[in-house]
């Protein structure tokens, strides 16, 4: 036995936009047995696995467009226009689990599109809130993923930047000095989710408290990876997982402190068993 100290982040796990998803989707399951959903619900292959074994039926766009008749759940992200318009033609029942501050935003960019501004999202190409963002503007407007894309465009003297709500604060304020070190006026729309932003900071306190670090999150996750290198740069014994199978003995040594937390797409029952695993070495 290493009698290891094992610690759960109890800020760690579902924000709660995902929370509002999962929730309304376990109670239509329990109702009539399945339910259509378009998109992974979350970010991380378990917990999908989970709700599919209860009925839940992923189906992509494509097939979205062949469905009719259904009821099909919009998950946390948000979705384009275009998704609406379908599911009015097929006579589709949509469940909109949207996170309100996903559409809170959709709503700001569409109001920017139609006073013709110059719209520059700072966001994950595909991610499915970008698509949904982008939507707004006809796919009119222009998405980087960091300052190096940014710089490669073709910069107008004005700019209305917004960002995809789980991206770094810091970054988003590091963008807009340098447009405006370039000359171009910035108009920007901080539209980050805090409960989101604020983990970092939260996660550095949490992860220097420990010998080591077991961040647990899908590998699908952009919040996740973004999270887990906050993690190791803080504890550089930071080690990733994305289920209870992929934990190694030899990473601990008898009596280590060992802190488990995770990424807000990582169900808190996944940190448990986890945790309930370490605890058997």
């Amino acid at each position: 036995m290493k009698s290891l100290q094992v610690t759960i982040d109890s800020n760690s796990g579902f924000c709660f936009g995902v929370v509002y998803a999962i929730q309304m989707a376990e109670d239509i399951l329990a109702e009539q047995g399945y339910l259509y959903c378009l998109g992974d619900i979350v970010h991380n292959d378990v917990e999908v696995e989970r709700l599919q074994k209860s009925g839940l039926r992923i189906i992509d766009h494509a097939q979205l467009r062949e469905l009719q008749h259904e009821a099909v759940l919009i998950r946390a992200h948000g979705e384009p226009p275009e998704t609406y318009q379908t599911a009015l033609a097929n006579n589709l029942t949509l469940i909109d689990a949207s996170c309100p501050v996903v559409l809170k935003l959709q709503n700001r960019i569409k109001t920017s599109y139609d006073k013709q501004e110059n719209i520059f999202i700072y966001g994950k190409h595909g991610h499915a809130e970008v698509e949904g963002l982008l939507g707004q503007t006809n796919n009119n407007a222009v998405v980087f993923e960091n300052v190096a894309e940014l710089l490669q465009k073709e910069l107008p003297p004005k700019v209305t930047l917004y960002s995809q709500t789980t991206k770094s604060t810091a970054s988003f304020y590091n963008i807009k000095q340098v447009l405006e070190e370039k000359g171009v006026e910035v108009e920007a729309n901080d539209t980050i989710c805090r409960q989101v932003s604020n983990r970092d900071k939260d996660l550095r306190k949490f992860a220097a408290r420990f010998n080591k670090v077991i961040f647990v999150s899908g590998t699908k996750s952009s919040n996740g990876k973004v999270l887990y290198q906050v993690c190791k740069d803080t504890n550089p014994q930071t080690y990733f997982v994305s289920k209870v199978q992929e934990l190694q003995q030899d990473w601990f040594a008898d009596g280590d402190a060992v802190g488990i937390c995770g990424a807000t797409s990582t169900p808190m029952w996944l940190m448990e068993e986890v945790r309930d695993e370490l605890l058997r070495y």
